[in-house]
């Protein structure tokens, strides 16, 4: 086995639920060309609610994609990171023969910020309307936000460490941070990532009370971060799962690394207190730079929280000033979420996924809806634009207060 200061966590898969495509495939070509999806919001119980807008994921049927046996214990947030893990143990060709020989050597972990909303309203109904004897026994397991991690786990019969991070919506970098240490620590794959489903009528009512949520009844005017017209974020369902393994190994059974874990570093600075994230933010990207032993110029692309709050989005641009100097007005900055709403725990995720496919394809997706940039950073709008990315820098805060800052690299580029 390698010592830990020779293991090299990688991405060798990627599986994405998201509300501009069921899979992977068609969340990178909607991602690339822009396209926006943020529309009306059409779930049911929703309709006289002040959330008009939101990023639905509406092509998935999750009885064709699990189990009933996992359908009937589990909320639509577990749904959809247990069909985004398959998507990526597909993509990574880590199949049962791999893992049954050693299900020791695979962890799970995911993210999340609020649990199973819609199960859980409806086994409330249950008690009101009907008694106690009407609500399931499953009730106990299904909102819990934890419970992505154990049906994951159980699904696949991965025994190895598994985990719940809950440090607000940076979680979502946090888990994969918690991965890549788990790989140096001798593990050798974990199934890591954020899915959310906020959109049941219980969960947008707790939602409401968010100042910064958009009341916005535009769809293309609702979330524009960066700009004068910004009235705050669009909430999102999906999410997107990765499988995380060490390198050495996922060559040795004929996988392909798609990207390094390079470094990570996260601060807290208080709920909403947006000024001071610039110091939090700033000290986060600082820290993960120095994590993965990259200079602030050879950052190829930022992807930004992109809040589309004023005081939040100046403060964004000005952490990045901070900790890149010079480099942070010439650096590409993207936003995808803006054309498909923010996932919570799952955004940072989702914004992994596109880093990668990005740093694959060598372009920049655009960053929807947005146009007349308030900021001094080069914002990337209208439509893609062609760059050779060998680092990639995530960035996530949360409305609780928790910044978090990740550096992915091509595998090309990587120390060895």
């Amino acid at each position: 086995m390698n010592s830990p200061y020779t293991r090299c966590p990688v991405v060798t898969g990627i599986g994405v639920i998201a509300p501009n495509g069921p899979n992977t495939e068609a969340f990178w070509k909607a991602t690339k060309e822009g396209i926006s999806v943020v529309d009306m919001v059409t779930r049911e119980g929703c309709e006289h609610l002040p959330l008009k807008v939101a990023g639905e994921v509406r092509d998935f049927d999750p009885t064709e994609l699990i189990e009933e046996r996992f359908l009937v214990q589990t909320d639509r947030f577990t749904h959809f990171a247990m069909a985004a893990a398959n998507l990526a143990l597909e993509d990574a060709l880590l199949g049962r023969a791999d893992y049954n020989r050693s299900p020791f050597a695979v962890g799970v972990v995911t993210a999340a910020g609020s649990g199973g909303g819609e199960f859980g309203q409806r086994e409330l109904q249950h008690l009101w309307g009907q008694g106690s004897r009407h609500v399931g026994p499953y009730q106990s397991i299904a909102w819990f936000y934890a419970a992505s991690t154990g049906q994951i786990s159980i699904r696949g019969g991965f025994k190895g460490p598994c985990g719940v991070v809950a440090s607000d919506e940076a979680g979502g970098l946090d888990a994969l941070a918690h991965a890549g240490r788990t790989i140096k620590r001798g593990t050798d794959a974990v199934v890591v990532g954020a899915a959310e489903a906020p959109l049941a009528p219980y969960s947008v009512v707790c939602q409401l009370g968010y100042e910064d949520l958009s009341r916005c009844e535009e769809p293309d005017r609702a979330y524009r971060p960066f700009t004068d017209a910004a009235c705050g974020f669009v909430p999102a369902e999906g999410g997107a799962m990765l499988v995380v393994e060490e390198r050495d190994a996922a060559v040795d059974r004929g996988s392909r690394p798609r990207a390094v874990v390079a470094g990570h570093a996260a601060t807290f600075t208080g709920a909403a207190l947006w000024e001071a994230s610039r110091e939090g933010l700033a000290r986060a990207i600082g820290s993960a730079l120095a994590d993965a032993g990259c200079a602030p110029e050879e950052v190829d692309v930022v992807f930004a929280d992109a809040l589309g709050v004023l005081a939040a989005d100046r403060a964004e641009a000005l952490a990045l000033a901070d900790a890149l100097g010079p480099h942070a007005t010439r650096v590409p900055v993207t936003a995808p979420k803006t054309g498909i709403g923010r996932a919570y725990c799952g955004a940072p995720v989702l914004d992994i996924a596109a880093a990668v496919l990005s740093m694959e394809g060598s372009v920049v997706p655009p960053t929807p809806n947005v146009v007349d940039v308030n900021v001094d950073l080069d914002v990337v709008t209208g439509k893609s634009r062609s760059a050779d990315l060998q680092t990639a820098l995530v960035l996530s805060r949360g409305l609780m207060g928790s910044n978090s800052a990740l550096v992915l690299r091509r595998c090309e580029k990587s120390p060895s």
